[in-house]
């Protein structure tokens, strides 16, 4: 345990480490885009920030809301990798204030290089800070993470640059290739935590067996396809796009598998870790069959990845995460077990009501909005109260 002296901590919690802001401010952010969405989509709203609001909704709900729990996760995880403070205090409100910026800048009268640079910025800093530790300790097998979050960062700069131009397939482009770069970040995190976390939750200290080639080869495929999609390649159905994510699908299907005990059903904790997880290996199954020439809506598709997988690991990391770094027993009440119930009914309304009737929109912004009102209930004092042990962090 890292021990800050008590002349450097923050005087307010929530600036004690990247965790608190970022999952607090995404969580938040998120609630209020999503209701803005279903007030578009119900003609109640009409609010013009420049580019459209399908092109506002596509960007904020990649770059805003994932990018800040991403961030939050990684900048609080560098901490425990490196043995290094993490970025708290004055330094971690500069960074967060630079990614509420961002957000509010739709709306605000500005040039639109500035708000390609308050936007574009973010995420370039966090991936300095996070290489500060990393390379001054020498982690290689941390490199790519760095490498991640930079790549990801020149998707958001591809889809702004699109934006500028007003070009919906530019922008789509880099939506997309961003979109599965953090697929790819779903596959290197969760191949680390997932089986870690099952193990302990389950209370088998005895570590899990290692499988490299395994890792290796869902990484290695996982930043493959990002190319394919900021170069145009994956537009159009491709046979061999079709091969790669029916491999990739395989491989996330053999980690589910041997990451599997039954006991996991019982702890809340962990079923909300293993369905998210499962909803990425769906996603790479409904592309497979979409680039074979299947008639199946890639939307639906993204929405399995972003709804399911993407979303679905976000509550539930945000939730196991605010706890450990708090110093709080690993359990959640009901309403949390709710929260990750709901998201899975998010996604099924999102995939496959939306097959049958409209509302099944409707239903699904419902469900997630009350995942995330459930999730804020619960975690809002804990992230904004000091640790219960007493430590830094």
């Amino acid at each position: 345990m890292l021990v800050q002296p008590i002349d450097s901590r923050p005087r307010q919690a929530v600036w004690a480490l990247g965790f608190r802001p970022f999952f607090l401010g995404g969580s938040l952010f998120a609630l209020v885009a999503l209701l803005i969405w279903a007030g578009v989509l119900a003609g109640v709203l009409q609010p013009t920030p420049p580019g459209g609001m399908l092109a506002w909704h596509r960007h904020e709900m990649l770059y805003g809301f994932a990018v800040a729990i991403i961030a939050g996760f990684l900048l609080t995880a560098v901490q425990n990798w490196s043995g290094i403070p993490g970025l708290s205090g004055r330094p971690l409100q500069a960074l967060f204030l630079l990614w509420l910026l961002g957000r509010a800048s739709w709306f605000l009268p500005l040039p639109a290089w500035l708000l390609m640079v308050l936007q574009g910025s973010f995420l370039p800093l966090v991936a300095l800070a996070l290489a500060r530790p990393i390379v001054q300790r020498r982690l290689r097998n941390n490199y790519p993470i760095i490498g991640l979050v930079l790549l990801i960062a020149a998707c958001q700069w591809l889809t702004l640059i699109g934006w500028l131009r007003q070009d919906e397939l530019g922008q789509r482009r880099g939506i997309f290739a961003g979109l599965w770069l953090v697929a790819a970040m779903m596959t290197l995190l969760g191949g680390r935590v997932i089986p870690f976390f099952t193990r302990r939750g389950l209370g088998n200290m005895t570590p899990a067996t290692a499988r490299p080639w395994l890792d290796r080869a869902c990484l290695l495929l996982s930043i493959a396809l990002p190319p394919a999609f900021a170069s145009g390649m994956a537009d159009v159905p491709q046979p061999a796009m079709a091969v790669l994510f029916a491999a990739l699908f395989g491989l996330h299907g053999v980690r589910l598998v041997l990451w599997y005990d039954r006991g996991l059903w019982r702890v809340p904790l962990l079923w909300s870790l293993h369905l998210a997880y499962a909803w990425l290996a769906l996603a790479c199954l409904g592309m497979a069959l979409w680039h074979a020439g299947v008639a199946l809506n890639p939307s639906l598709v993204a929405h399995a990845l972003t709804v399911g997988g993407m979303t679905g690991l976000i509550v539930a990391m945000m939730a196991r995460v605010s706890l450990g770094h708090t110093g709080r027993q690993l359990q959640v009440p009901g309403s949390i077990a709710w929260a990750f119930a709901l998201m899975q009914l998010a996604a099924l309304a999102r995939v496959l009501l939306t097959l049958f009737t409209p509302f099944g929109i409707d239903v699904s912004i419902l469900c997630w909005s009350g995942a995330l009102l459930l999730f804020l209930w619960h975690y809002l004092p804990i992230l904004l109260r000091p640790r219960a042990d007493g430590m830094p962090g």
